[in-house]
């Protein structure tokens, strides 16, 4: 009799690690396959967790039960919080990470649920009755069923690597071979599919390195953690280091241009123009003195490092002769050569905004099969997809995140309705709302939405309800507690603003650049609460940029109303004729669910908008 399941998750990635964790959580049998059980949550590029908008999206899945975050400080050698020179909006965590513990805790966490099953094999194919998913088949001939499937095959999917013009090999990643005919599966069941391209740069010895020519940088805020509720020992830490190249590696790489695979026409696929390969600066940035190498530690145990800046598809004896044109690394022993891979994507456009796709029920799509990149991405987009893989099946309400929600909601509204031309990144810059989209206040916004999702333990529900009562305790003794005349004034003198005529609250006075909350509530003579930092953090942004905020929610009232103008998914835009004739065709295509949603899409005017609203009203109409 063959086995059954209520969600299986095909991929061990970073997209299938959540969903297969989001889906337990929710009392779900699942399974979870993975071609090797000792790469489960392997980093395959860089090791490291977070950065702008990206440790961000980590607290939010970290808040609503995942496990990203509590793996992450497990693994953490260095933590830097970016941008803390800025404003609050794009403050970022980062986190360097042991490669192998990192790997080690995502298996660990994972298999502290009872309803989560782990199972080394390879899926062949799914299995599809009437444009529904029944299951899948693997490689060893073994028939799965299950009422929904989550893929997040990485970059498997007709993986192919590229070291040079000569050297391609069938790989999903370095070492792992390729899910070919599922791929050709996916597309003979009808599924538009694209080609997409990234890369990896060479391992060094760091032994190899003279230490003299290169620049540390030290970690920082020892205390800070991407987990809510798993608050873990920090251990030991380790620097990274930067470098620059020069003259000399940009005419190595001119003079071997042509062997590179992206640009001696080997590779078709785009690449991420966020993360470009040192052979895309070069001939981008032509005026470009220099580029900046950081030198990245691979681990405790190590002395690997990840030469963070110089990705490349060049044959590896290019790779060598580069890498020692660089200070520091005029001796480098390189350990791996990188290399560039070619692989499969599904332009999401194809998906619902809960990430099933539309024409095979029960089939979810999470991570860069989606067309994305990045870790953050992945898992934000498997918590979803595999909280929605159980939602869909019990006939509960839809998981949708808003984009005044999370980061999340604004990578997968991105993703259905704009589309990609290239491999998605998040960047603080795609959110309408980003002051609202902290990496502090991630609780706030979602945690409580976890605890009626029911994502969350007993436990980590009730840190959510202290966590949001101290805020509130902390806001209220702002708004009611004073300080005198004399306090406020030698107060505002350590900062060199200017004086008051009389006494103030709290939180007028933290509002004056320089004066922090916690000084502010010394200097009222209240007892100090004895609170985390990120309480403190989160309660002194709310009152420094309370006019801020007020503005921003205002703004979210707003595209509420639109949100609210709901769209019926069988709605006939190709017969709105006074709608223009891009934005019937991307309408019928994407089928939003709402008024807001149309509005994101590219080619859908303001007044294709207005003429949608008459157009949809006229229909509603009796009798119309």
């Amino acid at each position: 009799m063959n086995a059954k399941y209520d969600v299986i998750v095909v991929g061990g990635g970073h997209a299938g690690v959540e969903a297969a964790n989001a889906a337990a959580r929710l009392g779900a049998s699942v399974l979870l396959i993975t071609s090797n059980i000792e790469t489960i949550g392997q980093m395959s590029c860089n090791p490291a967790i977070g950065g702008i908008a990206k440790g961000t999206v980590v607290r939010e899945v970290d808040a609503m039960g995942g496990i990203m975050g509590k793996a992450a400080d497990r693994a953490t050698i260095q933590f830097r919080m970016l941008n803390s020179s800025k404003g609050p909006a794009v403050w970022a965590p980062r986190a360097q990470c042991d490669r192998v513990k990192y790997r080690l805790a995502v298996r660990e966490l994972l298999e502290e649920s009872k309803s989560l099953e782990i199972k080394q094999d390879t899926v062949a194919t799914l299995t599809v009755n009437h444009n529904r998913i029944g299951g899948v088949k693997t490689t060893t001939g073994e028939e799965i069923e299950a009422r929904a499937v989550v893929l997040a095959a990485g970059t498997f999917l007709r993986g192919r690597i590229y070291m040079g013009t000569s050297i391609q090999l069938s790989a999903g990643r370095a070492g792992d071979a390729a899910a070919n005919e599922l791929a050709e599966q996916l597309e003979a069941l009808g599924l538009k599919v694209d080609r997409f391209k990234t890369g990896t740069p060479p391992r060094i010895d760091g032994r190899s390195v003279d230490y003299g020519k290169v620049e540390e940088q030290k970690g920082e805020m020892p205390e800070y953690r991407f987990a809510h509720y798993d608050l873990c020992e920090r251990g030991e830490q380790r620097s990274c280091w930067v470098t620059w190249t020069g003259e000399r590696l940009k005419q190595i790489i001119s003079d071997n241009l042509q062997e590179s695979a992206l640009f001696g026409g080997a590779i078709a696929g785009r690449g991420p123009r966020y993360c470009p390969s040192i052979e895309d600066k070069i001939t981008r940035f032509p005026d470009a003195e220099r580029h900046q190498v950081f030198l990245e530690p691979e681990g405790l145990h190590t002395h690997e490092l990840y030469v963070n800046g110089l990705s490349t598809s060049l044959p590896p004896k290019v790779q060598l002769e580069y890498l020692r044109s660089v200070p520091g690394l005029e001796n480098v022993v390189m350990t791996r050569p990188g290399y560039a891979i070619e692989y499969d994507y599904y332009p999401p456009e194809q998906l619902e905004a809960w990430l099933e796709v539309k024409q095979l029920r029960g089939l979810f799509f999470a991570g860069q099969v989606n067309g994305t990149t990045g870790y953050e991405e992945a898992g934000g987009q498997g918590f979803v997809a595999g909280v929605n893989a159980v939602r869909t099946q019990r006939s509960e309400d839809l998981f949708l995140l808003e984009r005044d929600k999370a980061y999340t909601g604004v990578l997968i509204d991105d993703l259905i309705t704009k589309g990609v031309d290239e491999p998605y990144r998040l960047f603080t810059s795609r959110a309408e709302f980003r002051l609202l989209l902290r990496q502090d206040n991630s609780i706030r916004r979602l945690g409580q939405l976890a605890c009626e999702l029911g994502t969350l333990t007993e436990e980590e529900s009730e840190r959510v309800g202290k966590r949001l009562e101290e805020e509130d305790d902390l806001a209220k003794l702002a708004a009611k507690a004073k300080i005198t005349l004399d306090r406020a004034n030698r107060l505002l003198a350590t900062v060199g603003e200017s004086s008051v005529r009389e006494p103030q609250r709290i939180e007028e006075l933290v509002k004056r650049p320089g004066i922090g909350l916690k000084a502010a509530v010394q200097a009222s003579g209240s007892l100090i609460p004895d609170l985390s930092a990120d309480v403190w953090t989160t309660a002194e942004i709310e009152l420094k940029y309370a006019g801020y905020l007020k503005r921003e929610r205002s703004a979210v009232l707003q595209l509420q109303k639109m949100v609210g103008f709901e769209l019926d998914n069988d709605l006939p835009y190709d017969q709105m004729l006074s709608l223009s004739t891009e934005a019937r065709q991307k309408l019928l295509r994407i089928k939003p669910m709402s008024l807001a949603q149309a509005a994101r899409i590219p080619g859908v005017s303001p007044s294709d908008l207005q003429n949608l609203v008459s157009e949809v009203l006229k229909r509603r109409k009796p009798n119309s």
